[in-house]
């Protein structure tokens, strides 16, 4: 029965990254193709039309697209004129926007074209990540357009549902102390009562330096790229800790690199490991190109005074280990170059230390 003036139509409204999706099931239920073709008709006429009417009284211009002449030649002139008749090209200022109606579905992709860094191409419709690359009047713009045809559909339809988005980190979207808390609730493992799941290893409640954590510890870490960060600790699961460091920022990081006091200069960067991974990859390059003068360079800086280097061979496998032994290659002049105190002790099966430079020195 359907309400007075309301609409008896059940659906749900989905936001996605500057789009607005709209999914209805009715279509399944329908059983034969003119019950079908009936309920398209009034699904485009009771919704796709209303959100048209909404474009237009929020200053947006909506155009068919030309029928495609190709179209009309390979598919007939009922099908290109539907095709046409099922999709609107709008713009405001200079946010734009496709709106398309397919079986049971209606999307409306907002884009723009003033900042595209990566697919400028398009008009910045296949644009990765639209909502961050947005202006920010451009961004409110697009934000108020999709709110207001969410909640236009909800009053008209009697059964239309808005269904809550996962949160994600940005600007107007979640906070990242929203973004924690939902990632601590999501877990699987989450207790009420300590507001995160429980820590099984007791080590794994512990920094660096040995001071106990909780959740809202004041902390120092080391993110990824190897900065030293300060932020607010938050326990995730399995040892890893989320660091909050601003508003829209945040980092996980496993305990070991937590400190309840600063770790040094925090003006200097712990990556020496990606340091020297960096230098033997571009040290492999340049010996592949046969730029030696090049590979001289580099190997100086890698080892300065041109100590004895060596390689380690698996022998099951029959490749050798690459650079701080993260992965295999069978090409030598790929394989990682060690210091002796660096093989020493590796020297056993599977393993055979190789020496391919420098003078011979017993390293087992």
């Amino acid at each position: 029965m359907m309400t007075i003036g309301r609409i008896n139509r059940a659906g749900n409204i989905i936001f996605g990254d500057a789009s607005l999706s709209i999914w209805e099931e009715g279509i399944r239920a329908a059983g034969n193709y003119q019950a079908e073709k009936a309920w398209n008709r009034q699904f485009k006429r009771e919704v796709f039309a209303r959100i048209v009417q909404t474009l237009n009284r929020l200053g947006w211009t909506c155009t068919m697209p030309e029928i495609d002449e190709h179209a009309v030649k390979h598919y007939g002139g009922d099908v290109a004129r539907w095709s046409v008749e099922s999709k609107r090209f709008c713009t405001k200022g200079n946010l734009k926007a496709d709106l398309d109606i397919s079986g049971r579905c209606i999307s409306f992709k907002m884009f723009q074209s003033v900042n595209c860094p990566t697919r400028p191409d398009n008009e910045g419709r296949y644009e990765w990540n639209k909502e961050a690359c947005m202006p920010y009047l451009v961004r409110i713009e697009m934000e108020r357009s999709r709110r207001r045809i969410r909640d236009y559909l909800l009053n008209v339809m009697t059964g239309y549902e808005f269904e809550q988005p996962k949160p994600v980190l940005g600007f107007m979207r979640a906070t990242a102390l929203e973004y924690a808390a939902h990632c601590r609730r999501t877990t699987g493992h989450y207790v009420a009562a300590l507001d995160r799941a429980n820590i099984s290893n007791k080590d794994q409640g512990f920094a660096a330096d040995g001071v106990a954590l909780e959740n809202g510890s004041k902390v120092y870490a080391i993110d990824r790229s190897g900065r030293v960060i300060c932020g607010t600790a938050f326990y995730d699961l399995n040892g890893n800790w989320q660091i909050v460091t601003g508003r829209y920022a945040m980092t996980s990081v496993w305990h070991t690199a937590i400190w309840a006091r600063c770790p040094g200069d925090p003006r200097v960067k712990r990556n020496a490991r990606d340091r020297r991974l960096r230098l033997e990859g571009e040290l492999a390059k340049a010996i592949k190109a046969m730029n030696f003068e090049r590979a001289a360079v580099l190997r100086d800086i890698l080892f300065p005074g041109n100590p004895p280097l060596f390689a380690i061979w698996h022998t099951e496998s029959n490749v050798y280990h690459r650079a701080g032994c993260r992965g295999y290659t069978s090409d030598l002049s790929q394989a990682g170059k060690f210091t002796a105190d660096e093989v020493r002790g590796w020297d056993c099966a599977p393993n055979k230390v190789i020496q391919i430079a420098g003078e011979q020195e017993v390293c087992a």
